[in-house]
């Protein structure tokens, strides 16, 4: 269990580690897909299957959903939908298919293991959950649904520009190209 727990916090890691290092936002994206699904992992190994399935309906779904939908907006015309063709080549996905690999084999290893003691799983009724959410952290709600608000229409004023403008890595890409 505990070597479970290792190799899914070291694949989150350099996940996480991808994700930020990445110029191109698709490939961010698909390592941060990889770094949510190795969290829900981790709180699985540690005995806590219900905030696993939170992580993965929250993060993995809707959040990276909300981020794919920022892309998609600040990806306008021909010429970046054939760029990011070019981005999604199958050796793009080497990276991230290879370290789901290693999670999927560690869940299958991690649900099949048969062993005398049971897991000591704590039942959280997800009705606590909803009270603690909206009571006692009430606030801290409000700010991050701010947050998420402030971001979409930052990114649909960015999106709605009609000068066409590169983000800065872009940019240099395009340079690039033109001197060769």
């Amino acid at each position: 269990m505990i070597l479970l727990f290792y190799i899914s916090s070291f694949v989150a890691v350099a996940a996480t580690i991808l994700a930020i290092t990445r110029f191109h936002p698709v490939h961010a994206l698909l390592y941060l897909v990889v770094s949510f699904l190795a969290a829900a992992l981790i709180f699985l190994s540690l005995g806590s299957p219900f905030i696993a399935v939170l992580e993965v309906i929250v993060y993995a779904g809707a959040i990276i959903v909300l981020f794919i939908f920022v892309v998609m907006m600040l990806n306008l015309g021909k010429d970046t939908a054939l760029q990011e063709k070019n981005w999604l080549r199958p050796k793009v996905w080497i990276g991230p298919s290879l370290l789901v690999l290693i999670l999927l084999v560690e869940m299958i290893v991690l649900l099949l293991k048969t062993e005398d003691t049971a897991m000591q799983v704590t039942v959280v009724d997800p009705r606590k959950v909803s009270l603690a959410l909206f009571g006692e952290y009430i606030i801290a709600l409000e700010l991050a649904g701010f947050l998420l608000m402030a971001g979409i229409v930052g990114a649909a004023h960015i999106g709605k520009q009609k000068k066409k403008r590169l983000h800065r890595f872009l940019q240099e890409e395009v340079m690039e190209n033109v001197k060769i």
